[in-house]
């Protein structure tokens, strides 16, 4: 392992950090790591530091001792403080590095602001994380969900991260899931929707077959269980268009539930039942496969239960 850096950050209104850190040659847990490097220290002191946040892989605070830290990742350690840790009711930061976050958005929080919100969207916040540290750090909207949609949803923290992001998006980017529950039993156990979708004065987005009047948008399929009404279902999109998953899904004959815009009868979890379930990209940078899940909503799950249960 090679050190990269040895400084100083001056955080407004407290001490300043005093951080190291290194390029990890062999891969193994944070702990090991932590062992490994800082060999001065007793096995409680760094116990004591990785329980305060002092530990830090490519740039992402952890307590986790069997956390994975791989061959060519960036270990911190802050001798002085902690870190900061991310904290905020709706959004959980999932990973970070100098160029690129990885965010779990919670339904009901607008990507970005719009003329009448500029505070409380995922940008709004994650903007004023970066600048704690650097005022002059910048975050980017690489890509954005719907409010009412909750998941995994990607920003910029450089403008070089973020125009190779954009200008090659489809090559990019090279997985998303989804998971909903529709309206409705599904079933087939698979299947393909393919539509031009167009937007009318409304701002409702609706497909057509006429190729001059809409974007092609094309949504995989795939039922993984179905009760009482509902289905569950996972969805990957070739294409990314406004609305697209809760148009499909409607001409499916299955709206999401709680979408009562695209056809749905029933709020029965008051949220609408859509979640960016998996994120898969090349990072814009590095060049590194980058891959991150989530685990679907326990309320998806406890609809098709409560459903089954009531039936019983």
């Amino acid at each position: 392992m090679r050190q990269k850096s040895n400084h100083s950050n001056t955080r407004r209104g407290s001490r300043p950090d005093n951080i190291r850190t290194w390029k990890i040659d062999a891969p193994g847990t944070l702990l090991e790591v932590a062992q490994r490097i800082l060999t001065d220290h007793t096995p409680t002191k760094v116990k004591s530091m990785m329980r305060h946040h002092q530990l830090a892989v490519n740039g992402m605070p952890t307590s986790q001792f069997d956390f994975e830290v791989k061959a060519g990742d960036e270990f911190a350690v802050n001798f002085d403080q902690s870190f900061r840790v991310f904290k905020h009711p709706r959004i959980q930061l999932v990973y970070e590095d100098k160029d690129v976050l990885v965010i779990n958005k919670g339904y009901g929080v607008l990507s970005m602001g719009t003329d009448s919100v500029k505070t409380g969207t995922a940008y709004s916040v994650m903007r004023e994380y970066v600048k704690y540290h650097n005022p002059r750090a910048q975050v980017f909207i690489v890509h954005r969900l719907d409010r009412d949609t909750s998941g995994l949803m990607m920003l910029a923290k450089s403008r070089e991260a973020k125009d190779a992001m954009q200008h090659n998006w489809n090559n990019m980017v090279l997985s998303r899931k989804y998971v909903a529950v529709v309206e409705g039993m599904v079933e087939q156990q698979e299947g393909v929707v393919r539509s031009y979708l167009a937007e009318n004065s409304q701002f409702e987005v609706y497909s057509t077959d006429d190729a001059s009047k809409g974007q092609l948008a094309v949504t995989r399929w795939r039922r993984l269980a179905a009760a009482g009404g509902y289905s569950l279902m996972e969805i990957e999109l070739d294409t990314g268009r406004k609305n697209q998953i809760r148009v499909h899904m409607k001409d499916l004959g299955h709206p999401i539930v709680g979408d009562r815009k695209y056809g749905a009868q029933s709020s029965p979890i008051h949220r609408l039942a859509l979640h960016a379930l998996s994120l898969r990209f090349v990072h814009p940078i590095t060049r590194h496969d980058m891959n991150f899940t989530t685990p679907i909503p326990s309320r998806f799950r406890s609809l098709l239960s409560r459903r089954e249960a009531e039936e019983e």
